[in-house]
């Protein structure tokens, strides 16, 4: 069932905007690709992906005049999503080629996994992997709703998100030795290493939970 919703999907130059749009489009009336700053304004939720590097995702950001609007929109309540990059230049700093100030929505670091991973590993990690809720926090009432422990979701990545306030962390993953941070809550921020639009079932689910809460949130 579709919601009277309008999402908008930030473009700025990196991510992979089409099937994202397609997965959305399942769950929301008004799915929207945009780099527009009154469109991002008037939205219901916002979700910021990317695929690349930090310093790439953080320079795009601010060649299209959008980090402005962005932090505004993160100040109104409803609710955004970060995915993969997108996710990571929520945070404070990133590491990769060099150090890289971030959007600062989510205080923390991006860094590379830990040289030791495993014999069996490699990175960039690519693939399914399991997640679970971090220590102490519930899925319920947020993106991870209804979701099962140790479901698979699909990660591309080489650098892992490390919030500063660890009940920020909403879910966690393992690659060989190494327990990461797979996703993070900030009040309405929500950010996931993870790709839901290529996570199948799983996915779909997440997708659809994020926009029942943009659908909710002038109703609470």
């Amino acid at each position: 069932m579709k919601r009277n919703t309008t999402i908008a999907i930030i473009d700025y130059g990196l991510g992979n905007l089409y099937s994202l749009k397609k997965a959305l489009g399942l769950f929301a009336e008004t799915v929207i690709i945009t780099s527009d700053p009154k469109i991002i304004a008037m939205a219901d939720g916002i979700i910021l992906p990317g695929v690349g590097a930090f310093q790439a995702g953080m320079r795009e950001i601010e060649k299209r005049k959008l980090l402005e609007p962005i932090v505004r929109f993160s100040k109104t309540g409803k609710p955004m999503l970060g995915i993969c990059l997108g996710a990571q230049i929520m945070l404070s700093k990133g590491f990769e080629f060099g150090e890289h100030q971030g959007l600062g929505l989510v205080r923390g670091n991006v860094k590379i996994f830990p040289k030791f991973v495993s014999d069996s590993e490699k990175i960039p990690n690519i693939g399914w992997s399991e997640v679970s809720p971090a220590k102490k926090t519930k899925w319920k009432n947020t993106i991870m709703n209804g979701i099962s422990d140790k479901s698979s979701v699909y990660f591309v990545h080489s650098y892992i998100m490390i919030p500063d306030n660890k009940t920020e962390i909403l879910s966690e993953a393992t690659c060989g030795d190494i327990t990461f941070c797979a996703g993070v809550k900030k009040g309405n921020i929500y950010g996931t290493q993870f790709h839901p639009e290529k996570s199948g079932e799983v996915g779909l689910k997440i997708i659809e939970n994020f926009v029942t809460i943009a659908n909710t949130y002038d109703k609470k």
